[in-house]
């Protein structure tokens, strides 16, 4: 075995040795996506503060699915789903042009691993947030971090709620939307989202069910009590620490 594998490897045994306890059953495609050597260094840094490993097990990426990664930023998400849906699958990073314009190192950093030898799988499209175009009969649409900014200025302060119909409209029926974002404190709605970076998530509960979605689950493992709402997620003394949610929706199947 050459040496590129044998470090794969022991990477893979590194991460299930740092596992709690409470994950011992996450599928062990999982820990090889988090374990892939392609994986810049700067991303894996990361790692500790976003448990992917935990968050991506909630998550239940389909093995040959079709996977949009909705505002994927510089591509965190988008290189663990290349592996995680496998040759037969897709993943769509799509990055809304206005946040091409906002921070255009994160669609150069997309466009220079998409299509590659490491990640064959990805593509990425770059379309107006007003109207948001995505394929068809997919699986799972995931968007991180960044729904919150679907109510800022320099987005243009879309339809919401047309967006969240577009992103049902591109789902399969049971098909999966997964939201994950910097939670602010119960009862500011969308006052914080150009502030604080932060959005209360029972407003994100009400805007995507009344697209039609089923809320179907939460997980807390990214949620920190600490956190107590009042700082910008950009804050030195809060950065990578926030409180987050992760909501759990589904296309109906009829």
């Amino acid at each position: 075995m050459k040496l590129h594998g044998l470090l794969a490897v022991a990477a893979v045994f590194a991460t299930y040795a740092y596992l709690p306890a409470h994950a011992v059953n996450v599928p062990s495609r999982v820990a090889l996506a988090v374990a892939d050597p392609a994986r810049p260094a700067d991303q894996k840094a990361q790692d500790a503060d976003r448990k992917p490993i935990e968050v991506l097990a909630f998550a239940n990426v389909k093995w040959g699915g079709k996977v949009v990664d909705l505002m994927p930023g510089a591509g965190y998400y988008t290189r663990l789903f290349s592996k995680l849906v496998g040759p037969q699958g897709t993943v769509y990073a799509v990055q809304p042009i206005e946040m091409d314009k906002a921070n255009a190192k994160n669609l150069k950093i997309l466009k220079s691993f998409a299509g590659t030898a490491a990640y064959p799988n990805v593509t990425v499209s770059v379309p107006p947030i007003a109207s948001l175009s995505l394929p068809q009969g997919v699986d799972l649409v995931w968007t991180s971090q960044n729904y919150h900014d679907l109510h800022d200025p320099f987005m243009g302060s879309p339809d919401v709620a047309a967006i969240n119909k577009a992103i049902y409209d591109a789902l399969k029926p049971g098909g999966t939307y997964i939201v994950l974002d910097h939670a602010a404190a119960a009862g500011t709605g969308v006052s914080e989202t150009n502030t604080l970076h932060r959005i209360d998530p029972a407003t994100v509960k009400a805007e995507v069910t009344a697209a039609g979605f089923q809320f179907v689950g939460e997980s807390d493992v990214l949620s920190d009590p600490a956190d107590d709402h009042s700082l910008a997620i950009f804050d030195p003394k809060i950065k990578g620490k926030t409180d987050k949610f992760i909501y759990k929706f589904r296309k109906p199947l009829q």
